[in-house]
């Protein structure tokens, strides 16, 4: 019976009726033992809501299912023993029994056959042993209750209960849950494991199923070897129970509402996923195999790198697949992922997570060694960060990368122990029990839907060909491999199993294995619920986006009385919210900005701009580690009321029908955030996406981010991106860790017109700049230089007339009137806030031969806007580039070659020279002593004038 069908009878009338004592019947017997009802009612009564402990009230239950839910609270409660039927003795007994199967409980798993190799080393488990608990073989047949275990009987002998207690979490399954606090989590999965001793009843159709998928998942491999051997492409050999598992993770998910799964995984099995699963086209792979080149523009990414999306149907309809690109840094592409899903609940107004999944792929060696795997753990549950709960699944190799072993790859016992720290449960199971596989499987699609919460799938498997195709790993592991070569296939002891119980004959198993290589040599597509013509609704639409050269203007103008009724509108604080006296007097102020009584400062134009881009229908999302206030007390877009703590964002109040405005301080990450704020960014196109480091140096974190996903995921994948990123930078006297956002490093990282890298000195700059990043549809990464000291600067300041009619400037010409462009002798040349200094210099000193222009986008740079503006001084002899930065750092090695362009091309054969004015060269980014860096200052200031 349908999962649809059972539906409709539940909303039924016909559900009062006689129905009721058959379908109550049924739950009873499901109580009692899972494995003795039909596989479809199993499933059924597997995803009814638990209203135990802290009730679901969000989820409508009918008079019935409440029945259901409390015959399910009542069933196993044991009745107290009469004391005149019982001996203390046996009273002790039965708390030693209690005390017996809570040590399974908790320690079973380390007594599981969850190794395929049987190489895994397992310690004696004394507190699974009847004699640490004063039991002997002499009670084997006394009767105990069972208290809390879910085997269907509140009393049986002690045999039965260690039977139950074996076959549940010292079999092929070893279930870790004890450590999760909530009571109600580990009383749910208790009853998932034990109520089928891990090992539920599957039909003949269910069991054809799972040996149809392993038989894809080891004829994609076997007949890539023989086509193409020897060639890396880091197979699934050893581990092709990942296919049934992953096709039952998004079926069972598919059949609770999910729209969207997107998947995040490394290496190994990707070719096979990407074919059995998401339904690429075998015939595309082979191409990619024989070196053909598939994309047009870019440098193009290995096959073990590339993503793909698909739609593929399940019994409540149709689902969205999204594998993600992913460099070679292993866990990086988790918290990618993780945005990716988040960005698409918030597209579908999906706070909890109902319709869209995660599932992360990890290895085993990376899962337990990258650190990125903690601190994506660490933002499943927070406020900014939270996607519903991850699947995540470990392809446990047992060996790490060719040559380590476990001792040397972590020092804890499991690969997946780092998931205890968010209280995930983790389900170790043998790989070779597909069976065992799927209800893992199973569980944790069940567990995630009802709790939204992490859950962990380990499964325990091997590699049969080594770290990759080109690997002889026998040479550092002989003892495994010589256990490897002799162990027949997962595929090939699930299919004897079936013949032995008659599911299929011999015959059957042979035509299942050419029919699959039947379709791979005709190219058909073989993920058999692939929908060949896609709902389209599921997509994202990046059309408007795509094919775009690179354009410098759009039009960033607001009608002056519509931007003053949004300044007013920011400045509105209701009435219970009491401002902390600093606060109130940055709103008086900008109430005052909003009239034109005052001149604009930063913090008040950079909001501007938010509000001006959401009334315009754009969503915005920013987080970092302090952006609410801002790291420098600019920003204050949240408020806190000091009476009662209260939170008020007037951003998020300007209109009722406003667009999406989420600001968040992030927890203290820089890696995990970066890439979540990038998969966010890639996955809603039309949004204005922002990440702002606290400093600029502490980006540092992230840089494999910035240089594998950020500055290069466009010309390797094809992938678009408009974040941004606000990194502070100015040297102020702060020592080297808070000074420099190591400007030079992205300029290295620039070309092609890959990213943008811009250093804004105004406040309108600032304004337009955001702007023009989500107006224009060009979708390209936007480096900010962001600045400190020039946030309350006195200089740093701009009109509302700039911010409503001007756009953004490249290049920022001389802007003193009292300087004559016709006796200027001297052009320096810089970006940022030393321009300040250079300016009050001049001023100080009336230096009116020399004009002070400001590179407000060092990239792509403006050489032909340089060229124009260089025109206008026709008595020019020297030209200097001046930086805060030492002269091995900021921008003079990346950007000094267009600079000589210009000069060459404004005085064909004069050849001037391009003199530089900084700091010298220097290991660190700044000196830490404040007198040093005065004197530092004060030279390169001189130097810019008189070198």
């Amino acid at each position: 019976m349908q999962e649809g069908i059972m539906e409709l009878m539940w909303s039924s009338s016909h559900v009062y009726g006689g129905n009721v004592s058959y379908v109550e019947g049924l739950y009873e017997q499901y109580l009692l033992d899972p494995n003795a009802i039909p596989e479809e009612w199993r499933n059924y009564f597997d995803k009814l809501p638990r209203t135990e402990g802290a009730a679901s009230t969000d989820i409508p239950l009918t008079p019935i299912r409440d029945h259901f839910n409390l015959l399910a609270k009542n069933k196993h409660k044991a009745a107290p023993a009469s004391a005149s039927s019982v001996s203390s003795e046996h009273e002790k007994k039965q708390i030693r029994v209690l005390q017996l199967i809570n040590a399974y409980r908790f320690r079973g798993h380390q007594k599981a056959n969850i190794d395929p190799l049987n190489l895994m080393q397992r310690e004696s488990i004394p507190d699974l042993d009847l004699a640490y608990h004063q039991l002997s073989a002499a009670d084997m047949d006394t009767v105990f209750q069972t208290g809390s275990l879910f085997i269907g009987k509140e009393e049986a002998p002690l045999s039965e209960i260690i039977s139950a207690l074996e076959k549940t979490y010292c079999n092929t399954t070893g279930a870790e849950f004890m450590h999760i606090v909530n009571t109600e989590e580990k009383r749910w999965l208790q009853q998932r494991f034990e109520s089928v001793r891990s090992a539920p009843a599957y039909g003949v159709e269910a069991k054809k199923h799972i040996l149809e998928r392993l038989t894809a998942a080891e004829g994609m491999e076997n007949y890539l070897a023989s086509r193409y051997p020897g060639t890396k492409r880091f197979g699934l050999e050893g581990g092709e129970s990942f296919i049934p598992m992953v096709d039952e993770l998004i079926q069972r998910s598919g059949s609770y509402g999910v729209k969207e799964v997107v998947i995040g995984m490394a290496h190994r099995g990707r070719l096979n996923l990407l074919v059995n699963i998401l339904g690429k086209n075998p015939a595309e792979l082979f191409d990619e195999f024989e070196g053909k080149k598939l994309m047009h523009d870019g440098s193009g990414d290995v096959k073990y790198h590339q993503g793909f999306s698909s739609n593929v149907m399940t019994s409540a309809g149709e689902v969205h697949l999204a594998l993600a690109f992913n460099p070679s840094h292993l866990e990086i592409a988790s918290p990618v992922v993780e945005g990716s899903v988040r960005a698409r609940q918030d597209r579908r107004n999906d706070a909890t997570g109902d319709t869209v999944m995660p599932i992360v792929v990890h290895g085993d060696s990376a899962f337990a060694g990258q650190g990125v795997v903690m601190e994506t753990f660490q933002m499943s549950q927070t406020r900014a960060y939270k996607t519903g709960g991850t699947i995540h699944i470990v392809i446990n190799n047992q060996v790490g990368f060719t040559t380590s072993k476990p001792e040397d790859m972590r020092s804890t016992e499991y690969c997946t122990d780092i998931a205890k720290m968010v209280q995930a449960p983790i389900i170790h199971v043998n790989g070779d029990d597909p069976e065992a596989v799927i209800h893992a499987a199973q569980v944790a699609a069940d567990y995630r839907q009802q709790f939204k919460r992490d859950v962990v799938i380990d499964m325990v498997c091997y590699r049969r060909r080594g770290h990759n195709e080109a690997d002889e790993p026998s040479g550092t592991q002989p003892l495994m491999y010589q256990k490897i070569a002799k162990q027949p296939t997962t595929r090939t002891l699930y299919a004897k199993k079936l013949v032995a119980e008659g599911v299929l004959t011999e015959a059957e198993d042979k035509d299942l294995m050419e029919d699959y290589r039947s379709a791979l040599v005709d190219g058909r597509h073989v993920a058999k619920s692939l929908v060949m013509q896609p709902n389209k609704e599921l997509f994202v639409d990046w059309t408007p986006y795509l094919g775009l050269k690179w354009q410098s203007d759009a039009d960033t103008t607001v009608e002056l009385t519509h931007l003053q009724s949004l300044a007013n509108k920011l400045c509105e604080i209701p009435d219970g919210i009491q401002l902390q006296r600093q606060v109130g007097k940055i709103y008086e102020d900008r109430r005052k900005m909003a009239a034109g009584a005052m001149p604009i400062n930063w913090g008040f134009a950079e909001t501007l701009a938010y509000a001006s881009i959401l009334d315009q229908k754009h969503p915005i999302r920013i987080t970092g580690q302090d952006v609410g206030r801002g790291t420098f007390s600019h920003r204050h877009a949240v408020v806190h009321s000091q009476t009662d703590a209260q939170v008020y964002v007037p951003l998020q109040n300007l209109s009722e029908n406003q667009p999406r405005m989420t600001i968040h301080d992030s927890f203290l990450s820089e890696e995990a955030v970066l890439a979540f704020e990038y998969g966010y960014a890639t996955t809603v196109p039309n949004a204005l996406v922002i990440w702002e480091a606290q400093f600029g140096d502490f980006a540092n974190g992230a840089q494999v981010v910035i240089d594998q996903f950020i500055t290069s995921g466009e010309h390797k994948w094809g992938r678009l991106c408009g974040l941004t990123m606000l990194l502070p930078h100015g040297y102020e006297g702060q020592g080297p860790e808070h000074s420099s956002a190591r400007l030079e490093r992205y300029l290295q990282l620039c070309a092609e017109h890959n990213i943008q890298v811009v250093v804004p000195t105004t406040p309108a700059q600032v304004y337009h700049m955001l702007r023009r990043q989500v107006i224009r549809p060009l979708r390209k990464p936007l480096i900010v230089m962001s600045p400190k000291s020039l946030l309350r600067h006195k200089d740093a300041i701009s009109t509302l007339e700039e911010l409503a009619n001007g756009s953004f400037q490249d290049i920022i010409n001389e802007v003193d009137s009292s300087i004559d462009k016709s006796q200027v002798k001297r052009l320096i040349l810089t970006s940022g806030k030393i321009y300040y200094d250079l300016v009050n210099y001049r001023n100080e000193n009336g230096r009116s031969d020399t004009a002070v222009i400001r590179i407000e986008q060092l990239y792509p740079f403006p050489e032909q806007k340089l060229q124009e503006i260089v025109a206008e001084y026709p008595a020019l002899e020297s030209v200097v580039w001046c930086q805060d930065e030492p002269m091995n750092q900021g921008a003079w090695y990346s950007s000094q070659h267009h600079m000589r362009n210009v000069m060459n091309n404004y005085r064909k054969g004069l050849g001037y020279e391009l003199h530089f004015a900084g700091r010298a060269a220097s290991a660190a980014p700044a000196c830490g002593y404040t007198s040093v860096h005065a004197e530092q200052q004060a030279k390169l200031i001189d130097d810019a004038f008189n070198l």
